[in-house]
């Protein structure tokens, strides 16, 4: 059971708030910042302040949900507990939620007041926080609010108030409903960061590409297929003037394209050609060894095994090298099944984000089947996916959880999940902090944090901030390689050339 402690200064709001959570200890505390200050917040216990404001963005509509990210009084401006986490159980509950600074005052504030506080960057205004946050000086303290009235629906007939008060009380109700896992996970605990994580050499020179290509060429920039494979990467491009396109017939004739990552296959090269594009080619110099090795084999005459999902865009476009000599497997029973024309001429290639214990598998039961089998003379695995890997076992015994930060398409983040699991440790894929289901942190005392190759840093750093909204955390790095590659950018982008 939660040792949350639920505060609210009207009745209604009170009652609201027990309605949703009938296990809280939810205390009324009156109206005002007089009444507010009396209210003993001196132990370590958790806090919600829940109750109605007042919405000064234009965005927010009544009953919209309102959390604080600091709260701003008449004399200063206090730092609110990370609300990341909260805000996700609230939207997944079906409730729109606005975090963002709320503001405190003496007396109610209407038209022009409202107009001054919104400049100044506030999103909503209510009479108690920031007084109650002043004595809240040894416990966390959540603000939630629930817009009662907003500037364009300033509330003074009792009909309208009526309505209003409706509204906004059904979704306090609502809001302290979702609440229960949430209040379980408040408190402290470890937070283990895998290192090397997050953006490789390979994925920071796709994005610095686009990025390049923007400033030198100016929006729109055409990319074939997402040019990494993370969603909060390919969105912010995106408001930078990237297009993101399936297939180049979608790329107006002439225009300039960027390449993935993944790499593409000769035909796609040749459809650019023909259409005239001015092409970018980001593909991973990792990803280019693996192509060149496909031409080499087939050339030499060998029929190639490719371990890697059927699919996926580096797959498709390793296979496309030589689509009459190539098939894909993907595990050690499709390894034991597959027939050849010539077991002396033989030749294995890799995706190169697999899980290396996996891949090594099924690579010795081709060698098992076929012992004249040809191996590339360095592994096709790249390092920063080994390297991740590794990072994620060094961790997991001393951890309960490990989250993985990544898109559900990025191939390495999944093998991070599997590599993790198949440690012994229970982890879960997520794409942002807001991700992250209080559910799975209940009882939990370490977490451990890594991310995909295609996932940057920044996504880390708010996992971890908001984790840290939970309750204070004690945070350290398992480091098992240092990692300098890094790999030139096409010459038509280089600064100075």
């Amino acid at each position: 059971m939660s040792d949350l402690r639920v505060l609210a200064p009207m009745r209604i709001e009170a009652r609201a708030a027990r309605a949703g959570a009938p296990w809280a200890h939810v205390e009324r505390i009156g109206i005002g910042p007089r009444r507010a200050r009396r209210v003993a917040c001196t132990s370590a216990r958790p806090a919600l302040l829940v109750g109605f404001c007042g919405a000064l963005d234009t965005g927010i509509e009544p009953g919209d949900v309102v959390l604080a990210s600091e709260l701003r009084g008449a004399a200063q401006t206090l730092p609110c507990p990370d609300p990341t986490i909260l805000a996700g159980v609230l939207r997944r509950g079906g409730l729109r939620v606005h975090v963002g600074p709320l503001v405190s005052s003496e007396r109610i504030v209407a038209g022009k007041g409202r107009q001054e506080l919104a400049q100044a960057g506030a999103l909503a205004v209510d009479m108690e926080s920031a007084w109650l946050a002043e004595t809240a000086v040894a416990s966390p303290l959540v603000i939630l609010r629930v817009a009662l009235d907003t500037p364009h629906h300033e509330v003074h007939r009792p009909l309208r108030l009526a309505q209003a008060s409706l509204r906004a009380y059904r979704s306090l109700r609502a809001a302290c409903g979702l609440i229960d896992d949430w209040a379980q996970t408040l408190m402290s605990r470890e937070v283990i960061l895998a290192a090397p994580r997050a953006s490789c050499a390979g994925v920071l020179r796709a994005i610095e590409i686009v990025e390049r290509a923007l400033e030198q060429y100016g929006a729109p920039i055409f990319v074939r297929k997402q040019i990494v494979h993370n969603a909060v990467v390919v969105k912010r491009l995106e408001a930078d003037g990237a297009v993101f396109v399936d297939e180049l017939d979608e790329v107006p004739a002439g225009a300039t394209v960027v390449f993935s990552a993944h790499g593409v296959s000769p035909a796609v090269r040749a459809a650019a050609a023909e259409r005239q594009l001015a092409v970018i080619d980001a593909t991973c110099p990792l990803v280019a060894k693996v192509h060149a090795e496909a031409r080499r084999y087939a050339a030499e005459g060998f029929e190639i095994v490719l371990v890697g999902h059927d699919g996926h865009e580096e797959v498709e476009g390793t296979v496309g090298e030589a689509p009459e000599r190539t098939r894909v497997i993907a595990s050690i029973e499709e390894a034991r099944m597959i027939a050849v024309e010539d077991p002396a001429r033989v030749a294995v290639l890799t995706q190169t984000t697999l899980a290396v214990d996996e891949t090594g598998a099924v690579v010795d039961t081709l060698r098992e089947r076929f012992p004249d089998l040809r191996v590339p003379p360095s592994a096709d695995i790249c390092y920063a996916t080994q390297n991740r890997q590794d990072a994620v076992r060094a961790l997991a015994a001393d951890c309960e959880l490990v989250l993985v930060i990544g898109s559900q398409n990025s191939s390495n983040s999944r093998r991070l999940v599997e590599v993790a699991r198949r440690a012994g440790v229970r982890a879960e894929l997520i794409e942002r902090g807001e991700e992250i289901d209080p559910a799975m942190l209940i009882g939990v005392n370490s977490v451990g944090i890594t991310a995909g190759a295609s996932a940057p840093e920044s996504l880390v750093q708010d996992a971890i901030r908001a984790l840290a909204g939970l309750g204070a955390i004690r945070v350290s790095e398992r480091v098992v390689a240092e990692e300098e590659v890094q790999f030139k950018l096409p010459k038509p982008l280089r600064v100075g050339c």
